[in-house]
């Protein structure tokens, strides 16, 4: 139950800090992505803020095996950048550029009942799908 509690209240937050930050806006997004336009700089402060929370948040995790509820921790041990990765990074930056929606705000605005984001959501677990047959195939 405090499993189910905690994860709820981290989406909570998540959700309600993408709402705040505006990068649950797909405009504020591409307005930030268009350096050659008219640039919006203020999701670089969204970035940065997160790095500060995030960067002692997985140093204190380095240190320790289980969490404060008691699981186990699962931090990433891949020390180098593979195909996988670099062509993935790649078609999440394309569809973050076209869209301005990546898979955080999609659910915050799928949630909200928009249809940017719900069809957004459905392109995304199609693709995740598409993925998971072709990597399947060998």
């Amino acid at each position: 139950m405090k499993r189910m509690v905690s994860a709820a209240l981290a989406g909570l937050t998540f959700g309600s800090g993408l709402i705040v930050a505006g990068m649950a806006n797909p405009a504020k997004v591409l307005a930030f992505l268009d350096i050659s336009g008219r640039w919006d700089p203020s999701l670089a402060l969204v970035m940065a803020g997160a790095i500060a929370v995030a960067l002692p948040a997985f140093a204190w995790a380095k240190r320790r095996e289980r969490s404060l509820l008691g699981e186990d921790i699962q931090l990433p041990t891949a020390r180098h950048a593979d195909r996988r990765l670099l062509i993935g990074s790649l078609v999440f930056g394309m569809g973050w550029g076209l869209a301005g929606i990546c898979p955080g705000p999609a659910l915050v605005l799928a949630g909200s009942g928009l249809a940017d984001g719900l069809l957004f959501l459905l392109a995304m677990l199609a693709g995740m799908a598409l993925y998971r047959a072709w990597d399947a195939r060998g």
